[in-house]
């Protein structure tokens, strides 16, 4: 057994270490505090309470370096320099600092610091994609496109920014699509979303070929943006074109349209819904609920059904789809419409007009209302000598009555529009 001279020692020992270690943690907190007010004095007060810390330093650098309204990159760059000599191995800090560097005009510095990150951490997609960005704006640009084309290749999300850049210092497309960007699906939508934004129509295509050729797995809706800027462009069949090349790469099964029908998924089968060749509505407009419905449908799994909730006098055109047509062609409407207690003199009916010819005429079929049971409304139609594709809209017009303010449902499906010579059969 011990002495008790001995157990007191050891008491003592005991009792200093745990006071050091309280200490220590409300030391800890209270250089956490302060950090966590974000402001210069805290980050100082931080960096003199753990001196020895070098995330305070670097926080302090930062606060520094990317502050709006007072920026100081000499102060910034000491703190940065002073966090690597407790931590010489964090890349961000590197980074960090040679970016402060690269801002004073000291670019042989920063130049340094970029590659001291790479030595730290040489497979980071960061790192390779700031570096990379730092040797374009020197005008370096065989290095930069393989430090940027490292950092796409680890991580994609860069895509789209990397080849606008790149781009724009050097425009060949095909030299930045084989030696910057790897050929990866997400890639080159986020290519093609660059490009459509910029209504650059012929290279989006050209990128587009090259995403088709990987016969990747696609959401519909990652065709919107092209497809759409086609339709815009009056360019409809090549964007019919890239709609059928899209739907091909999806999971959606084969939709029952009827043959000759150009109007892609008139029964409502495919859930597709916002651009493209898809139907587009929002799910509410101006007192009206629009729905897929499983439960009533004439054909199929679902119709679209459109609910009045009877508070306002609707003028309601805001269900489309857009669909491919030749020119001064006959063509024959259809449509099933069920209706439930819709009330007024003006229920539903369907609008068709020619997208890309001038002075188009606006044709309306009949209108149903009340309660009536799945009913074929249908129409001929001839688009016009110029014409290349047509805009088919559900559409309500504002009713002149005193009682207007429509309350009811109603059903659409199995939509068509084939032209008269093709003999389509309806569902």
């Amino acid at each position: 057994m011990s002495s008790p001279a001995a157990r007191g020692t050891i008491v003592f020992v005991a009792l200093g270490l745990c006071l050091s270690l309280s200490y220590l943690s409300i030391r800890n907190a209270r250089a956490a505090h302060q950090v966590g007010r974000e402001t210069p004095e805290g980050y100082e007060r931080a960096t003199q309470l753990e001196p020895g810390d070098a995330r305070n330093w670097y926080l302090l650098g930062h606060y520094w370096q990317f502050n709006v309204e007072q920026p100081d990159l000499q102060r910034a760059i000491r703190a940065y320099q002073t966090s690597l000599s407790f931590d010489p191995l964090s890349a961000d800090t590197w980074l960090d600092l040679g970016g402060a560097f690269e801002f004073e005009g000291d670019l042989p510095e920063a130049r340094k610091s970029f590659l001291e990150a790479k030595r730290v951490y040489p497979n980071s997609a960061e790192v390779s994609w700031r570096y990379g960005n730092f040797l374009l704006r020197q005008g370096e640009l065989e290095s930069a496109f393989s430090e940027i084309r490292s950092a796409v290749a680890a991580d994609p999300k860069h895509g789209g920014e990397a080849f606008s850049r790149c781009w724009h210092a050097d425009p060949d497309l095909d030299m930045i699509l084989n030696r910057v960007l790897p050929a990866n699906p997400e890639v080159y939508l986020a290519v093609i979303f660059e490009l459509v934004s910029e209504y650059q129509t012929e290279p989006a295509l050209k990128v587009w070929s090259r995403l088709e050729a990987l016969h990747p797995k696609l959401q519909l809706r990652d065709t919107f943006p092209l497809v759409n800027l086609l339709i815009r462009g009056s360019r409809m069949e090549t964007a019919s074109s890239v709609w059928g090349e899209a739907v091909r790469l999806t999971d959606l099964p084969p939709l029952p349209d009827p043959g000759g029908s150009v109007i892609w998924d008139g029964g409502f089968e495919s859930g597709a819904v916002g651009g493209g060749f898809a139907w587009d509505y929002p799910a509410a407009f101006n007192s009206v609920q629009i729905r897929l419905d499983t439960r009533e449908k004439h054909s199929g799994k679902q119709s679209l059904r459109l609910q009045f909730n009877g508070k306002r006098n609707v003028d309601f055109e805001n269900a489309c789809v857009m669909a491919p047509v030749r020119p001064s062609t006959a063509y024959r409407f259809s449509a099933w419409v069920r209706t439930k207690g819709l009330t007024t003199d003006e229920g539903v009916r369907f609008a068709l007009r020619s997208v890309d010819a001038p002075n188009a005429k606006l044709l309306l079929t009949s209108e149903v209302h009340g309660s009536e049971p799945w009913a074929l409304v249908e129409s001929s139609w001839t688009s016009e000598k110029d014409a290349h594709g047509v805009q088919i809209c559900i559409r309500r017009n504002a009713s002149s009555k005193f009682e207007n303010e429509i309350r009811g449902t109603a059903w659409v499906d199995d939509v068509a529009l084939a032209p008269e010579s093709s003999g389509m059969k309806q569902p």
